[in-house]
């Protein structure tokens, strides 16, 4: 069920980055900020799905390892779209704030998967 509700988030936050970055202004800037953000914005989800065909435990957690660098990427695009005023800063909240509970969850899916479950 976990496995179920990480697919689904994953993949409504990704249609969530999309449409933020079809909203940023339209300057170079946001352009190649925006670009970046949206690959590692919906790579999330997309290696969550990969996963699922994995061949392997080791590959599954690759696949997932990929999403949680992708997750911390995004959470520094959005940084520096909020720090250069190119978005209002409760915009950035809201996206910061999905992506680091989207990262938490890919960590603790992989830990459990590592068999290296604990309380921090």
């Amino acid at each position: 069920m976990k496995e179920t509700n990480l697919n689904k988030r994953s993949y409504v936050y990704a249609v969530k980055i999309i449409k933020f970055v079809e909203s940023l202004p339209k300057s170079s800037t946001c352009k190649i900020i925006g670009n970046q953000l949206l690959r590692s914005g919906t790579s999330i989800s997309a290696n969550i799905i990969e996963a699922h065909s994995a061949s392997s435990k080791k590959d599954f957690i690759n696949f997932y390892n990929h999403s949680l660098k992708s997750a911390n990427e995004s959470k520094l695009w959005i940084a520096l779209l909020k720090d250069t005023d190119k978005i209002k800063k409760e915009d950035s909240e809201v996206l910061i704030q999905e992506t680091s509970e989207l990262a938490n969850m890919i960590a603790s899916s992989i830990l459990t998967l590592k068999g290296k479950r604990f309380e921090l």
